[in-house]
């Protein structure tokens, strides 16, 4: 009887293990989520670079808040990492910036800065670091502020867009 006892327990043993064993694997696979997401890089070439330090906000609108107690617009303030190995940096702005609700004169002009220079479509390109300002590398700020228009802004949806265009200057041959 023993023998029959003992074949009997280790029966039960193996189906009590194998229940178990069945339970533990459906409840790590029901509980599992997987998530795929895209992953990306620039590395810019070393003798000549701008780029901006947050770069999820250039390809999105920016806004001009308005502070409703001084009835004006705020600006749009962003930094860039600026570096070229060889001369300076010069910029200018593509078309004159702006702001336009589609109604005839109600247009606000924006006044764009690099570096505290301010840029113009009218102008050649205006240096905006210095050839040892651009060899060690800097991070600037490029500012986007509104005109008030002669008569105080109007009401309405404006939108618009600025244009920069960067080079490097000529080096200077000694």
């Amino acid at each position: 009887m023993t023998h029959r006892v003992t074949k009997m327990i280790k029966q039960c043993t193996v189906v009590v293990l194998m229940t178990a064993a069945g339970l533990t694997g459906g409840e790590a696979w029901g509980a599992r989520e997987e998530h795929t997401f895209e992953v990306s890089l620039t590395i810019p070439s070393r003798p000549f670079y701008i780029i901006p330090t947050e770069p999820d906000w250039i390809h999105r609108p920016q806004r001009l808040n308005w502070d409703y107690p001084t009835a004006t617009l705020g600006s749009v303030r962003k930094n860039f990492d600026v570096r070229h190995d060889s001369s300076a940096i010069e910029a200018r702005l593509g078309a004159e910036p702006y702001l336009e609700n589609g109604r005839v004169n109600e247009v606000i002009t924006l006044r764009v800065s690099f570096n505290g220079v301010e840029l113009s479509s009218q102008m050649p390109p205006r240096q905006v670091l210095t050839q040892a300002e651009a060899a060690a590398g800097k991070r600037v700020e490029l500012k986007i502020e509104p005109i008030e228009p002669p008569g105080g802004y109007r009401a309405g949806d404006y939108n618009g867009n600025v244009l920069l265009l960067f080079n490097a200057s000529a080096p200077v041959l000694e």
